[in-house]
């Protein structure tokens, strides 16, 4: 069947994870919130493919808090590293019962061989979920722009690796919220949480730091 993490496991404070190299200590940072006037959600590298599709799923448009999960990276007990796990966009209380796959365009699961999934790529270290509202000004912004506002000389101070916000639809509020990507540039999954009720809970962007 297609790849999905251990979402469940993963999205826990103080889950630990280990392998040969050493252990993984996962922590949750709030990163403020992510305004979708639209409903439609991007998962994409912001600063090399704002044009990006939107997923299938929608949620109810306005402001959702997100969430970063950042793994410490221990080597015999003492941090070395940091790295963003995952970016979580939170849409409904109540706990996930499923996860599926977030698709765009014709993308079809049942196309996934054993251990396939769906992704986008990463080419700049940076992902976001964003409205298409906010990535549209992006994209019409120059290189110099971009690099001041999402590449800056010295990031701010934060637990969170890569965190920069910035509004850039002032009429909507539409923002992006970008994080570092796990180990760097790659090929990122996003999956999307289901209530009993079928209800979205959360969009997730696994960065692929855990072992396993």
């Amino acid at each position: 069947m297609p790849y999905t993490p251990d979402l469940g496991r993963l999205l826990t404070p103080g889950a630990r994870f280990t392998d040969q190299h050493g252990a993984y200590l996962i922590e949750v940072h709030p990163v403020g919130d992510i305004a979708l006037p639209t409903g439609q959600v991007v998962g994409c590298d912001p600063l090399v493919r704002p044009d990006a599709e939107p997923f299938t799923v929608t949620v109810p448009p306005g402001r959702h808090p997100a969430r970063a999960w950042v793994a410490a990276v221990l080597r015999e007990d003492a941090e070395v590293d940091r790295r963003v796990a995952a970016l979580e966009l939170v849409v409904s209380d109540g706990p996930t019962v499923r996860w599926e796959p977030a698709v765009v365009g014709d993308q079809d699961v049942a196309d996934l061989g054993t251990d396939d999934y769906f992704g986008y790529g990463v080419d700049a270290g940076a992902g976001t979920l964003a409205d298409p509202t906010a990535l549209a000004v992006l994209e019409t912004w120059d290189e110099e722009r971009v690099e001041e506002v999402f590449i800056p000389a010295e990031l701010p101070s934060s637990p969170v690796p890569g965190l920069i916000t910035a509004v850039l639809d002032e009429a909507t509020g539409a923002n992006v919220v970008t994080v570092a990507t796990g180990w760097g540039d790659g090929c990122y999954g996003t999956w999307i949480g289901r209530a009993a009720d079928g209800r979205v809970t959360s969009i997730v962007t696994d960065f692929m730091v855990i072992p396993g």
